[in-house]
This record gives C-alpha cells, structure tokens and sequence, in this order.
C-alpha cells in the first residue's frame, strides 16, 4: 500500500484508510462483519483508522477497540472530539473517555470534528496542547476547518504542529481544490478526505469505459484513484464489508497518468 507522510512529521500513513461513520450500530452478524473488515483491512495495509466520539454516541469506538485488540502497534489510530465538548475540561474528558472506549493508551490522531465559533479555539488547543503532553494523542488535527480557521487552529497551538485536515473530497464533491488543497499542500498539513465515494453514489456511467478497462479498475476503484492523486490527499472510505475493504485496498495499484487524471477531473467539473 502507498503511504504518504502526515503533515510534517516524518511518520507516514496508508493513502488509503478506513472510516467508521455509521458503524458500530450493530449487533450480532453484521457487528461482526464489521469487525472481520477492519480486521482485513490491516491485513491488506490500509492501517489508517479514522473514528468519532460522536458514531454511533460511542459504540464505532468500541467496536474499533475490539477489532484492534492485540493489534494496536499495527494501527494508526485516529479519533474526533465533539464541538460542544471543546471546552478545555470537556476536551481532556473526553479525550479520556474515548480511549476508554478503544482500549487504548493514546491515539495517534486527536481530532475537533467541526468548529466552533462559541468556544475560543484559543481554549481549546490548550487542551489538546495537554493531551500532546501527556501523551494522550501523538498528533492533533481539524476537521471541515477553513483555511482561515485552520490557521487560527495552528496559532493557536504554538508547541505542536498541526498535521491534518480531515474534510469532504470526492470527484463530485471539489469545493476544497480552490483554496483549501493548495493551502494544506504549501503548510504540509494533510488533507484526510472522507466521503471519497460520495458515500456510495458513485457515477459509474459518468466513468469512460475505456478508462475502467485500461487500468482495469472498477468505478469506486478509480474514484479513489483520482482523489488521493495529489501528494496532500489521503480518504478514508468507509469500511463496513470485506469486500470493499479489499476492493479499496487495490486502488492505488496502479497510478493514473497526467492525461487521464485530467480527463476525468474535466468530466466533473
């Protein structure tokens, strides 16, 4: 599997992870259907897990915990805090309560799930600041910040860098190429693209067949080809089933080329 580096942190993650949203609501067969695709997710190298307090009022994080038991070294593990928790008590709170819930000591990647304007941002990169040195997350990002509000984000966190920008980014979806990817791509600050299937609507007959047959991809392979394209990008398509995860996992196979990477942004524009 590819790998890229997170922000400017030398450590380098898969370009294609595994996200949990509206996982972890199960029970009995497709809970563990679930489990068994985060499982082999690892197994094919997709070791980026992206989760939130917020999936499922805490039960995705449970269920990512039972699926990494006994595999957390091979895991890069990242979490969201909520933004009504951005409080500096409510950050540390529940920070600690997540990671009762995976299992773990700390996460990789302690994330802000949407801004704020309520709280002073200033307030709450303190927090996260703490939970950097005590070792409760490794790295701190945002997620669906601006560009003006990741900036404030990193003034405000003058110990630590931030690494990461999770935000929506599919080839139907392009409204962060004008100013968000280009800014991320300057600070080296990555970009974590969810919904890079458009949560399943994908426009297979929007697809050039010749294209499919050429790289002999299927649509959402090709989809998740062009979206981690650029070196900022990596996605984090939802991985419920075995048989996406490993259809995900061979999307990067092959690279598209300069010609074909432009066709097809032209087709969606």
């Amino acid at each position: 599997m590819e790998s890229r580096e997170i922000g400017k942190t030398g450590e380098k993650i898969p370009v294609i992870g595994m996200g949990t949203w509206a996982i972890g609501n199960s029970s009995g067969d497709q809970r563990r259907e679930e489990i068994k695709a985060l499982q082999r997710g690892i197994e094919l190298g997709l070791k980026f897990i992206d989760t939130a307090e917020v999936y499922g009022h805490g039960r995705s994080e449970s269920l990512v915990g039972d699926a990494i038991r006994d595999r957390r070294d091979d895991v890069f593990l990242a979490t969201k805090v909520a933004p009504e928790n951005f409080a500096y008590d409510d950050v540390i709170k529940s920070c600690e309560t997540s990671l009762q819930r995976l299992g773990v000591k700390f996460v990789d990647l302690y994330q802000l799930h949407w801004p704020n304007p309520r709280i002073r941002i200033q307030e709450t990169m303190r927090a996260m600041q703490e939970l950097v040195s005590t070792g409760k997350t490794r790295y701190v990002g945002v997620s669906n910040f601006s560009v003006e509000q990741t900036m404030q984000a990193q003034e405000s966190l003058p110990r630590s860098e931030l690494v990461s920008n999770q935000v929506r980014y599919s080839i139907t979806s392009r409204s962060i190429e004008s100013d968000l990817i280009p800014f991320c791509d300057r600070e080296r600050i990555t970009v974590i693209a969810y919904s890079p299937l458009d949560t399943g609507n994908i426009p297979a007959s929007r697809i050039p067949r010749d294209m499919l047959s050429k790289y002999e991809m299927t649509p959402a392979q090709l989809m998740l080809n062009w979206v981690t394209y650029r070196d900022p990008v990596v996605a984090i398509p939802k991985a419920g089933k075995v048989a996406h995860v490993e259809e995900n996992a061979r999307s990067v196979d092959t690279r598209l080329t300069q010609s074909d990477y432009d066709e097809l942004s032209r087709r969606f524009e």
